[in-house]
C-alpha cells in the first residue's frame, strides 16, 4: 500500500520538475517541456517502506506517450549522487531527494518482483484532514508471471539507454523500460510489464525482463 498526503505542498511539483528534466533525456529528443502532460502515475511498494517509488505516464500534443519512473527518497543515496534529478520540499516528509528510479535497485527489485511474480500496482490511502482513503489509480499495471515464481536476486545494476528504451543488467537479468510508449519494440521476453489507463483500454507493454544477450 502507498500512502499519500493529499494536503501536502511539494516544491517543485511533480509536473514542474518532469518538464524541466524529461526533455533533455535521448530517448524525449525534440520534446518541449511545456507541451508534457500528466495521464496518470502507478506505483509500486518498497517492503521496507522507506523509498517512494512512483511511474509518471505523460502525453505530448502530437499524442507521443513517455514513462517515466521515479523514486524519492528521505536521504541522498550516495552511490547514486552522479543522477540525482533534484531535491524537492515536501510539507509533511521534509526534503525529498528525487532520482531516475532506473538507478535505483529499490525501484528494479520491485518491477522484477511484479513481472515475473503476476503482480500490479500499489494501493492507494490518501490521507488528508486526518481521515485515510482508498483511491483508485488511473494507471492499472499487471505483471505476466505467477505467484509462486521465484525471484533471483537483484544485485550489481548497471544501465544504458538505447533510443526509446532503458536497458537494466542486473545479476542474470536484463531488463528493458520503455520509455516512448509509441515506439514498438521487441516483446521476446520471458515476462513483461503491461498498463490501461483512460483513453487506452488495452494493455500496453510498458517493460519486458528476459535473460541477457550476452
Amino acid at each position: 500500500m502507498a500512502l499519500l498526503h493529499g494536503d501536502a505542498d511539494l516544491a517543485p511539483s511533480k509536473i514542474d520538475l518532469l518538464r524541466t528534466w524529461v526533455p533533455g533525456r535521448s530517448w524525449a529528443a525534440g520534446v518541449e517541456g511545456g507541451e508534457l502532460h500528466g495521464i496518470g502515475a502507478y506505483r509500486f511498494d518498497d517492503p521496507v517502506g522507506e523509498v517512494g517509488i512512483e511511474t509518471h505516464l505523460l502525453r505530448t500534443a502530437d499524442g507521443q506517450v513517455f514513462q517515466v519512473p521515479l523514486t524519492y527518497r528521505g536521504a541522498a543515496l550516495e552511490s547514486a549522487s552522479a543522477v540525482l534529478i533534484t531535491t524537492m520540499e515536501h510539507s509533511v516528509l521534509g526534503r525529498r531527494w528525487v532520482y531516475d528510479a532506473c538507478t535505483d535497485e529499490v525501484y528494479v527489485r520491485a518491477l522484477v518482483t511484479t513481472m515475473i511474480t503476476g503482480g500490479r500496482q500499489a494501493d492507494l490511502q490518501v490521507e488528508s484532514g486526518g481521515r485515510q482513503t482508498t483511491l483508485e489509480p488511473k494507471v492499472q499495471v499487471r505483471g505476466s508471471g505467477a505467484p509462486r515464481n521465484a525471484v533471483p536476486g537483484i544485485e550489481g545494476l548497471s544501465r544504458r539507454d538505447e533510443g526509446s528504451v532503458t536497458v537494466l543488467r542486473v545479476g542474470d537479468l536484463e531488463v528493458v523500460v520503455l520509455r516512448n510508449l509509441n515506439v514498438e519494440v521487441d516483446a521476446d521476453a520471458a515476462y513483461s510489464l503491461t498498463g490501461s489507463w483512460p483513453g487506452q483500454d488495452l494493455p500496453t507493454l510498458l517493460a519486458t525482463v528476459r535473460a541477457p544477450s550476452n
